[in-house]
């Protein structure tokens, strides 16, 4: 059974290079997603307020008899909370649906940039990690240029986590997490059905080195120090998706699938859509 490395966050805390993306599975699903990607080895599980599976994420984690120092549990807050009291009362929501007195990252799930208090929000997110109740925080969906108005009071996520994949691999954003430790994340890092994993180049790279042509994609995110957060409930796809850790990819393979980023715009824009 593989387990993931980890990487370590910009306030010292550890959080597993690879994990299992929850989305868009109800109560059940995800309780059997979680409790069988246990067994495969993911020890970091992604959800949200929205996507209405916190408790089978809690469900799956009890179940798999893992203790809880070994699990890192991630969970994203809606746009009403965004206010420093919001955020609080969101956590306890959270932490209720989950079964959990500690989150180990809280995101803010979008920007919502037309109500402009995500700055407030971070603010309660920081608060709740002051208090231990949450060991890191970040956003997620977030631009460069809210980012910026974070930085401009002296705010820094540990995460951001992102739509990513070879095809848009956001390498403007990247370059601004790096300059203030911020660790990126994906979600739909196999590119949600886009046909890019049919793709010539990545289809040839995975026969040179015996793999799949997702395993060579997932393999391109965690060589980049992104960390993908794959959906799958098919405990096949699953251990096949964290096994990725054997083997490496050259600088030109990892250019090669790099290069396929064709510049098209997102199909959920951060400045419009949010919840």
């Amino acid at each position: 059974m593989p387990l993931a490395p980890t990487l370590t966050l910009n306030n010292g805390v550890t959080i597993p290079a690879l994990g299992l993306g929850t989305w868009p599975m109800n109560n059940l699903e995800t309780a059997d997603a979680v409790a069988t990607a246990a067994i495969a080895g993911y020890r970091l599980f992604d959800t949200a307020e929205n996507y209405e599976n916190e408790a089978g994420v809690g469900e799956g984690i009890r179940r798999s008899g893992l203790p809880r120092d070994e699990v890192f549990v991630t969970s994203k807050l809606n746009k009403k909370w965004h206010s420093y009291d919001g955020v609080q009362r969101a956590f306890e929501a959270s932490s209720k649906r989950l079964g959990l007195d500690v989150i180990d990252l809280y995101l803010i799930h979008w920007p919502n940039p037309d109500q402009n208090t995500y700055v407030d929000a971070f603010r309660g997110l920081r608060a709740l990690q002051d208090s231990g109740r949450v060991r890191a925080i970040g956003v997620s969906n977030f631009l460069p240029e809210h980012l910026q108005q974070l930085f401009d009071e002296g705010l820094v996520p540990q995460v951001n986590q992102i739509k990513l994949d070879p095809t848009q691999n956001r390498s403007d954003l990247r370059a601004k997490h790096a300059e203030h430790g911020i660790i990126t994340e994906a979600w739909s890092p196999l590119g949600q059905g886009n046909g890019m994993i049919d793709a010539p180049e990545i289809v040839a790279i995975a026969a040179a080195h015996g793999r799949t042509p997702g395993q060579v994609v997932l393999r391109w995110h965690t060589q980049n120090g992104i960390i993908p957060t794959p959906k799958s409930a098919n405990a096949v796809r699953q251990a096949e998706n964290i096994s990725i850790f054997d083997f490496e990819l050259s600088a030109a393979e990892l250019d090669a699938l790099s290069a396929l980023d064709v510049g098209t715009p997102l199909d959920l824009d951060p400045l419009s859509f949010g919840h």
